[in-house]
């Protein structure tokens, strides 16, 4: 008996295959848009940078809030995470994505301006994001034509950061205290846009500190490696989203700036001595909302000496199931 009549048609295997391969990358576009990015997450760190027999003290990292005035969900898992109650808070820049969004960005960080804080500023705090080929990211960044939108009201989020006495470490060294502690800190304008100029702020960090951090928003590595020759124990950074998009298994497929994918996100060593921490972020352009294998985060770094037998920071920290996390 011929079994031709139960054979698939011509065709028929392939077709399954290319409507399963598209209804999978719709499931996944739709989960990156529609639920990771708005998964916020709180990641912990220790990082070993103090002088033995030093009480450990905590920071707060914030960064690439790329805040919309609609964005209350946002704005509400931000202020909640005073709750953490951190010695000092860093929010390393792109808080605006929106020329009306600076109230939006001081109701989310609100608690937390009455805290000890630095800052600087990234592109999208001067620039408001545009619409952009994703392809572009994959070009080698000499052969991309920089694109700005309309510029944004950063002086007006300056200067509120100041009156409730958050320092502006653009191009300045400032030592502050914090918990009865000297801490020492230096920071750069946005090396994405060639901003920087670390000569301001060369030599050598106070070796008097109980801390030297660096802050900058790009981690580019020409300025990281000048926080290291200067002797600075930490350098805090954000702008590569983690990567946005990871491939697990794989991790980040591109930085947007010259740092190598294996720090895209978390903590790393630089150099023989200094310690980098770069951010996932809270946000994303709104031209481009989707995160996936790389949710929204911030970061509760604490500060402990060096060879206390901290747990490895390279290692993904473990979410902490605690209030802020809504």
């Amino acid at each position: 008996m011929s079994t031709l009549g139960n054979a698939s048609p011509p065709g028929g295997t392939a077709k399954r295959l290319a409507a399963g391969t598209i209804a999978l990358g719709a499931a996944t576009l739709g989960y990156a848009v529609g639920i990771e990015r708005r998964r916020f997450t709180l990641r912990t760190a220790e990082l070993p940078v103090l002088a033995p027999g030093t009480p450990p003290f905590t920071i707060l990292h914030v960064s690439d809030l790329h805040m919309l005035p609609g964005h209350q969900a946002k704005q509400r898992w931000v202020a909640a995470l005073d709750e953490l109650e951190p010695d000092l808070v860093v929010n390393t820049g792109d808080n605006l994505s929106h020329r009306t969004a600076v109230p939006s960005v001081l109701r989310a960080l609100g608690p937390l301006l009455d805290r000890p804080g630095l800052f600087v500023f990234g592109s999208n705090d001067y620039y408001a994001p545009k619409p952009k080929n994703p392809a572009r990211y994959l070009m080698p960044r000499g052969k991309k034509k920089r694109i700005h939108g309309t510029q944004l009201p950063w002086r007006d989020l300056r200067a509120a950061f100041v009156e409730h006495g958050w320092v502006d470490l653009t191009h300045v060294r400032r030592t502050v205290e914090v918990g009865g502690r000297a801490v020492f800190a230096a920071g750069v304008d946005d090396p994405h846009l060639h901003r920087d100029r670390y000569s301001d702020i060369a030599g050598p960090a106070d070796t008097t500190a109980a801390v030297r951090i660096g802050v900058t928003h790009s981690p580019e590595p020409r300025v990281l490696d000048t926080f290291a020759t200067d002797g600075y124990d930490l350098v805090l950074a954000g702008h590569t989203h983690g990567g946005q998009l990871r491939i697990p298994g794989y991790g980040a497929i591109i930085t947007n700036c010259e740092l190598d994918r294996s720090r895209a996100r978390g903590a790393s060593r630089w150099g023989a001595r200094m310690w980098l921490h770069v951010s996932a972020g809270l946000g994303t352009s709104p031209y481009a909302p989707a995160r996936f294998a790389c949710p929204p985060e911030a970061s509760l770094l604490t500060l402990v000496p060096r060879g206390s037998g901290a747990s490895d920071p390279r290692k993904p920290a473990p979410r902490k199931a605690a209030k802020p996390v809504r």
